[in-house]
């Protein structure tokens, strides 16, 4: 008995590349922010490119403290979202195509979101990565953290709380 010949990389690389783009291209707001998503593995980090319009206070210049806390709150449930898609495509349970063409799990809910904002954000690109602290079929914890030029110095950190989607009950 022969065991299955496994897929090529760049055929996998592909495919989790395009369900990354379908999960993004839900929230037209990532886009308008001007932020892309960097993959490795199951891990993600965001980045958002720096243009004139994300500036609050023109006079330091920083930018605007809602641009801020609207990244950090995306990172959270796109890699929220992702953490819980993970396994499905991967094992083939969830098809790329037809997440692709809208057929989309629904995205987590904010319950609360904290900010802390530890300096002002300089007018340059943004990175950020969240970290899932807790998960549950009802609810979940997430911590991201942003930086600009050092990963060690943080411009601003966030907790959120989540309420996730539930299974939409099979129609029989």
């Amino acid at each position: 008995m022969s065991r299955p010949r496994p897929e090529p990389v760049q055929v996998i690389k592909q495919r989790r590349d395009a369900a990354l783009a379908a999960l993004v291209e839900l929230v037209p707001y990532i886009g308008f922010l001007g932020i892309t998503f960097e993959r490795r593995g199951d891990e993600l980090t965001s980045t958002m490119h720096f243009h004139d319009n994300l500036i609050g206070n023109p006079m330091l210049p920083a930018i605007y403290g809602g641009a801020t806390a609207a990244f950090l709150e995306v990172t959270s449930v796109i890699t929220l979202q992702w953490f819980h898609l993970w396994p499905q495509f991967e094992s083939g349970d969830l098809d790329v195509e037809t997440m692709a063409a809208g057929q989309m799990p629904r995205l987590p809910k904010t319950i609360d979101f904290t900010v802390d904002y530890l300096r002002s954000g300089l007018p340059r690109d943004s990175y950020a990565r969240a970290t899932v602290n807790r998960s549950g079929r009802r609810y979940a914890s997430v911590h991201v953290a942003a930086w600009q030029d050092h990963k060690d110095k943080l411009f601003a950190q966030a907790t959120g709380h989540f309420l996730m989607p539930q299974e939409r009950p099979s129609e029989g």
